[in-house]
């Protein structure tokens, strides 16, 4: 009788136990539920393009207005513009003006006349990190300008040429005499061949009336 009595709790046990496990089993079993995602994507971080900055002419006149074009700055960020001044050496003795491509020359200005002090003034990029500047030189000079913005800290340089610019031929009393005298001969000529042709038709009228 005991024994039979232990048997049949051994069973009952296993059937407790079997019972609690299947629910369990067949909860695990189920496909769990995935969380959503509710987040807008972002875009992409901004990498702005490597800095640049450029003239739209390389070679300007004293007077003459250049235009400074910056891209790759931050965006809406201030950029101070440093102009250093490298002054046009003077030629030596004897040395001939410097020669442009376009074959026409330009006097040199000694160096001592030269301005060498740096001039700043700034700029603001738009929402494509991108500025343009007006710039009218005030001194000549090989100018370099170098733009640093506030934010970003990125840099870029360029450079312009500035000459002096073209004077006028100076009018003097000897080139204006010269000609006067040449054509003073002329018409000084032209009035004795005048005077000639006359005499010569008289004398033909009046030898061929003799005849």
């Amino acid at each position: 009788m005991r024994l039979s009595r232990i048997i049949m709790a051994l069973m009952v046990g296993l059937a407790v136990v079997a019972v609690v496990a299947v629910p369990t089993a067949a909860g695990a079993a189920q496909p769990q539920p995935q969380p959503t995602t509710t987040d807008t994507p972002q875009p992409p971080p901004y990498v702005p393009a490597p800095p640049s900055l450029t003239v739209n002419r390389p070679t300007i006149f004293l007077g003459e207005t250049v235009v400074l074009t910056g891209t790759g700055f931050g965006r809406t960020e201030t950029v101070d513009i440093v102009v250093s001044v490298t002054p046009l050496a003077a030629p030596a003795a004897g040395q001939a003006p410097a020669r442009r491509s376009d074959g026409s020359t330009v006097a040199m200005a000694p160096v001592a006349y030269q301005a060498s002090a740096p001039v700043s003034f700034t700029a603001y990029t738009n929402g494509q990190a991108r500025f343009t500047k007006s710039y009218k030189p005030s001194v000549t000079g090989l100018l370099t300008f170098t733009a640093t913005g506030r934010e970003s800290d990125r840099s870029a340089s360029t450079e312009l040429q500035v000459l002096h610019k073209k004077q006028p031929l100076p009018v003097t009393g000897d080139s204006i005499g010269t000609p006067m005298k040449l054509g003073g001969g002329l018409i000084g000529a032209g009035a004795v061949m005048l005077l000639l042709t006359l005499a010569w038709r008289r004398r033909q009228r009046f030898g061929g009336a003799a005849h």
